[in-house]
């Protein structure tokens, strides 16, 4: 009963569902922020009807990542390392704690968290972008700069290194057996990987120091994402994305549509058709 209005939304394989609908569906809207745990309900079938699992698997799934992150660090602690790991994986704490808990607290309702599916996923990036507008928000931007941009990073950091692996097998061999586990020398050809790009690109677009290297690589899938759940967090409270709607005007001052006014006419209407019996206008 996602939309507290009694007309449930079916989520289990049971009812039909396949792999791609199916989902966990999040709680009514009639319950909003208030906890519901199962003692809390009369009985097992109206606290199901009502959306408790989806509180139950949130709550415990965001205390289990963290806790989860919180062990990565006393481990570094532990063994002498640096902290970076539980750093690094905090940006998908932020961003799963976002979704699951920080926009339903700025909505007031935990029906407005994102479902546990794959279609229930899409619905609620449709839903933010018609209610927000995701897509003019910088912080979002400066999201897909760090999914795209560390896949492309990522790309290149391994080709560059697989295409100038010092040779120690014979062309009948697995190249991969040239490597022996704590090895001291390096495995592969830096000066070369390093002459490569410097060369396709321009010499200082090239890395001289791994350890940079590897830190770059880290940081910008990391501070993107870390932006992203920000962005979204803020969303959470009605800040939201640029809107350039109607910015440009002839002399007689009629609207010449942009691309701005195309996607908001796509906003508007994605915002009417969700929750469509929701909402009675008189």
């Amino acid at each position: 009963d996602i939309d507290g209005i009694r007309e449930p939304v079916a989520g289990s394989l049971l009812y039909g569902n396949n792999i791609i609908s199916g989902a966990v569906i999040p709680s009514s809207n009639a319950i909003g922020m208030h906890f519901y745990p199962i003692w809390e309900a009369a009985s097992i079938d109206e606290w199901l009807y009502n959306g408790g699992p989806y509180q139950l698997i949130v709550l415990h799934f965001l205390l289990g990542v963290a806790s989860y992150m919180g062990r990565e660090w006393e481990l570094s602690y532990r063994l002498g390392m640096r902290p970076w790991i539980f750093v690094a994986f905090s940006a998908p704490v932020a961003a799963a704690s976002a979704v699951f808990l920080v926009y339903p607290i700025g909505q007031g309702s935990f029906s407005d968290g994102m479902p546990l599916g794959i279609s229930g996923t899409f619905n609620f990036m449709l839903v933010f972008q018609a209610e927000h507008n995701i897509l003019m928000h910088p912080f979002h931007m400066a999201g897909v700069a760090g999914v795209f941009g560390g896949s492309l990073f990522s790309a290149m950091h391994g080709s560059l290194v697989t295409s100038s692996l010092i040779r120690e097998t014979t062309e009948n061999e697995s190249t991969n057996y040239g490597y022996k586990f704590g090895q001291e020398e390096e495995t592969y050809n830096i000066v070369a990987a390093h002459g490569y790009f410097g060369r396709l690109i321009f010499q200082y677009a090239s890395f001289n120091n791994s350890r940079a290297l590897h830190f770059f690589l880290a940081a910008w899938p990391v501070v993107g994402i870390w932006l992203t759940a920000m962005g979204v967090s803020t969303m959470a409270f009605n800040l939201n994305g640029f809107n350039f709607n109607q910015s440009v005007v002839d002399s007689q001052g009629r609207v010449i549509n942009t691309w701005a006014d195309i996607i908001n006419r796509a906003d508007l209407g994605m915002e009417v058709m969700h929750e469509r019996n929701a909402h009675n206008f008189p």
